[in-house]
């Protein structure tokens, strides 16, 4: 009777230290489930509302981005990407639905020039109305900082891993009930401009300090 009861508590001290072992040991990729920091092109993560540049990864296919008058329109200005590789464009924020946790891929983001315009307008990125003459969606100025939910979608952008560079997506999912594009951001040329759009062939992009 004894022996019987000591081995029914050791089979129960066993079966406590084999539980507690289950609730502390964190799950397989478990510690994968924060994503990942967006980095400069130094390898230092992006810092929430410092000015950085976008700049094309592959070179002779113009330079930085920056807004301009486009699409046969004066106001808004819309999103376009300078002709020329010298030139860095307009420098930017970007600043996350959760600011705290810092910039970091796969994360909805406001992206917002830092400069004035002669529209009367926000300078942050939103996605355009369809656009009947061209069959294409633009990225354009004129959203909304801050405030996710189901009236902002639009502004909501994402930037994402594309092979040892980064890509900027549309894909937002600070609504959890509203049905939404899901698209890369590319180019797509409009009068000679290099306007941002949503494109199968996504802009591979990285990211400069702004000095």
């Amino acid at each position: 009777m004894v022996q019987t009861a000591l081995l029914q508590l050791r089979a129960r001290m066993l079966l406590l230290v084999f539980l507690f072992a289950l609730a502390t040991k964190p799950f397989p990729g478990a510690a994968d489930a924060v994503p990942a920091p967006v980095l400069d092109i130094s390898g230092n993560k992006l810092i929430v509302g410092v000015d950085y540049h976008i700049l094309p990864v592959f070179r002779g296919r113009g330079g930085g981005l920056t807004l301009s008058s486009s699409r046969n329109k004066t106001c808004p200005l819309d999103v376009v990407q300078e002709q020329q590789e010298v030139f860095h464009g307009l420098p930017l924020k970007f600043i996350p639905v959760e600011p705290r946790k810092g910039v970091r891929v796969s994360t909805d983001l406001n992206i917002k020039f830092s400069a004035a315009t002669i529209c009367v307008q926000s300078p942050v990125w939103k996605l355009d109305s369809y656009d009947e003459l061209t069959k294409q969606w633009f990225v354009t100025s004129g959203g909304v900082e801050g405030n996710p939910g189901r009236g902002t979608t639009s502004n909501w952008f994402k930037i994402e891993k594309y092979d040892d560079d980064y890509k900027i997506v549309f894909c937002p999912t600070v609504c959890s009930f509203c049905k939404v594009l899901c698209r890369d951001i590319g180019i797509y040329i409009v009068d000679g401009k290099r306007n941002l759009a949503l494109s199968d062939v996504p802009f591979k992009v990285m990211f400069k300090k702004a000095s």
